[in-house]
């Protein structure tokens, strides 16, 4: 178990739900975790592409107009 997995069930557990409840609701939560860690990554790719594609947009747009 993670120590964010583990803060999760601790804090579940203060409040007196069930241990399987407790666990499986700490597990959905690092779940998600990986998931918006994911996203991040992708995020990061897709600025790489429309920076491109923009960049060579302009270099098209300069070349028009200068020739």
């Amino acid at each position: 178990m993670s120590a964010m997995q583990s803060e999760v069930f601790e804090a579940f557990r203060a409040i007196e739900i069930p241990e399987d409840k407790a666990l499986k609701a700490a597990t959905a939560l690092s779940k998600r975790d990986d998931d918006v860690i994911s996203i991040k990554s992708e995020l990061v790719l897709v600025k790489w592409m429309v920076g491109f594609v923009l960049a060579f947009q302009i270099a098209v747009a300069v070349k028009l107009f200068i020739h």
